[in-house]
């Protein structure tokens, strides 16, 4: 059994600065200090390909860990990916999308507080990411608190908080107790050949709908960008009285790709519940149903990345790629 570990940064490898926590440690220097020997039944090897705070992960560096993740299959039979957390649901969405029919497990995992502190949860989270890498469940998941979540189901929850990751409109796929793996869910993960497709337009705005939004503000944003993320109210909705906003995402709608998810962290969007949300429907909008919104953002941009044709966009944007949108 061999694993490799991916370091890119984040919480779990860092150490206290005189700015307050930056990433500092390698890949090995968390291994030591999580107590985790790199020879024991299984062999471990490290690669650094980052060392970031992930508030300053861009859509970038998802190519770089991809292509580091996708170079690997054939060497190794799990990878782990050691990661700041608040951008981690954005990662580990991006590489579901990029990364099709991955032969083995790829894990992602962090900390809340570093490795170098007294509690850390670091070593635990690490030692679920590692069981599970070495169980061979292909795709592509995030390990915390015990849990193991499809990766593109997760989002984070609390700032502070060591449970700090859900999965979100579906079910937890094990749990991770020492050296024993209970499965819960098994996702339908493509069998075919793996393949790297990294095609990606970044130049993808999220808005969130709020009330006092001004349509000029919605129609300045939407002029910059090839594709808009709306982040709408419950169900789903545009609000048209007052100050017309659904005017605007109407003439955008026509040229781009407006999608809508919601703010309501359960249940996802349905726009044919209520009249406002029909009114969006007939504009243009394309529901992002149950996905979580780093799913959402993460999965136009890949779309956007293939082509800018709308009807193909939303044929994308409906496909259940990698777990990510009910029916899988």
């Amino acid at each position: 059994m061999k694993i490799l570990v991916l370091g890119t940064g984040g919480t779990i490898a860092s150490a206290r600065t005189e700015m307050g926590y930056k990433a500092t440690l390698s890949a090995d220097d968390i291994l030591q200090l999580a107590g985790i020997k790199k020879e024991d039944g299984v062999k471990i090897e490290t690669q650094d390909i980052l060392n970031l705070d992930s508030t300053l992960i861009q859509p970038e560096d998802w190519v770089t860990i991809g292509r580091a993740v996708f170079e690997a299959f054939n060497e190794y039979d799990g990878i782990v990916i050691t990661h700041g957390t608040d951008t981690l649901a954005y990662t580990s969405s991006a590489l579901s999308f990029m990364i099709r029919n991955p032969p083995v497990p790829v894990v992602l995992t962090g900390s809340m507080l570093p490795i170098t502190e007294p509690n850390s949860d670091a070593p635990r989270n690490l030692r679920t990411a590692l069981t599970f890498a070495g169980k061979g469940f292909p795709g592509i998941y995030v390990a915390f608190m015990d849990k193991i979540m499809l990766g593109t189901r997760v989002s984070k929850v609390h700032s502070l908080g060591l449970n700090a990751f859900q999965s979100i409109n579906y079910p937890d796929v094990a749990y991770v107790k020492g050296d024993e793996v209970l499965v819960r869910h098994r996702p339908r993960i493509g069998n075919g050949e793996p393949l790297f497709d990294p095609e990606l337009d970044p130049n993808v705005v999220h808005i969130r709908l709020t009330p006092g939004l001004s349509p000029e503000v919605l129609r300045a944003l939407s002029r910059t960008a090839n594709g808009i993320v709306l982040e709408g109210y419950g169900a789903g909705g545009i609000p048209y009285r007052g100050r017309n906003l659904l005017r605007v995402v109407s003439e955008t709608a026509r040229e781009k790709p407006v999608v809508m998810t919601t703010q309501a962290l359960y249940g996802g969007v349905d726009l044919t519940r209520y009249e406002v949300g029909r009114r969006a429907l007939e504009a243009g909008v394309i529901p992002a149903g149950d996905m979580t919104k780093e799913a959402t953002l993460t999965k136009l941009m890949w779309a956007l990345g293939h082509t800018k044709d709308l009807e193909e966009i939303r044929r994308t944007m409906e496909w259940n790629i990698a777990g990510e949108i009910r029916g899988s």
